[in-house]
């Protein structure tokens, strides 16, 4: 097995309106952690690690970067929360505050749709929480139907918000759907697929000579002021893209060598 293909996978939610952002690390398979990202000192502040499946794609940061949106599938199927649940936590600790179970892996998760509100991704618009703190409000009036689709349904309305530009379709069979941003001269284009689960191929285009920079190991990839933000091979980076010198990057943290501990929230 490649260096590669045994690296955590990381996948990163960006606060909107604070230089925040929580980074869920995969691995093993079913075991995720979360921190909490400064973006502004690139320090890290850890938050908690748990023994189920995270789905970041349907998952979402609040604009302030205070609250977590996400949708977690444990396998135990007679507890209270069915086996899977969507959850509300103080970030980045991923202790409900606000818990839905679900008991299916259709659908789930959420979107902020301000700093208190969110739309859940449930089909039943009157499902009450198992329990909730009381410190946020589910947004009725949010109008999408919810519960449809797996990942894509989340993700695409989550891109769109942040400023992604949907530009097609996938040319394979395999391929969902194709976003961009721009930052400078330089175009980031994203493309959803479908393996044996959702992941996400970059490419850098540059939009006056065309040129391109396949970036096949990066995993999620962000545009941040003139520059990039992305994880490839259980690392962050910060890159920037020139003509004359290509991508230069530089490194954030290393999130390889980390391993499972019982982290209480503190709430």
């Amino acid at each position: 097995m490649s260096a590669q293909r045994d690296a955590p996978r990381l996948h990163v939610l960006l606060a909107r309106h604070k230089p925040l952002g929580v980074v869920m690390r995969r691995g093993p398979s079913k075991t995720f952690c979360t921190l909490l990202w400064n973006l502004r000192t690139d320090d890290f502040a850890m938050g908690q690690w748990i023994r189920a499946r995270i789905y970041p794609m349907r998952s979402d940061l609040s604009p302030d970067g205070r609250y977590l949106v996400y949708f977690a599938l444990n396998g135990r199927w007679q507890s209270e929360t069915r086996g899977s649940y969507t959850a509300i936590s103080r970030a980045p600790y991923l202790k409900a505050i606000t818990l839905y179970p679900k008991g299916d892996a259709w659908g789930g998760g959420g979107l902020w749709t301000g700093p208190r509100t969110f739309w859940l991704n449930h089909r039943d618009p009157h499902e009450k929480p198992l329990r909730s703190a009381g410190e946020v409000t589910r947004d009725l009036g949010a109008d999408r139907p919810g519960g449809i689709d797996e990942c894509p349904y989340v993700y695409f309305e989550q891109l769109q918000r942040d400023g992604w530009i949907v530009v097609g379709r996938g040319r394979d069979r395999d391929e969902i759907g194709v976003f961009e941003k721009s930052a400078g001269a330089w175009t980031l284009r994203k493309t959803l697929f479908f393996d044996d689960s959702y992941r996400c191929r970059h490419a850098l285009v540059h939009r006056e000579s065309g040129t391109m920079h396949d970036c096949a190991d990066w995993e999620w990839a962000e545009v941040r002021g003139p520059g990039f933000l992305y994880a490839a091979r259980g690392c962050l980076h910060r890159a920037k893209v020139t003509l004359k010198n290509g991508i230069a990057s530089r490194l954030v943290r290393d999130f390889n060598d980390m391993k499972f501990q019982a982290i209480a929230a503190p709430y």
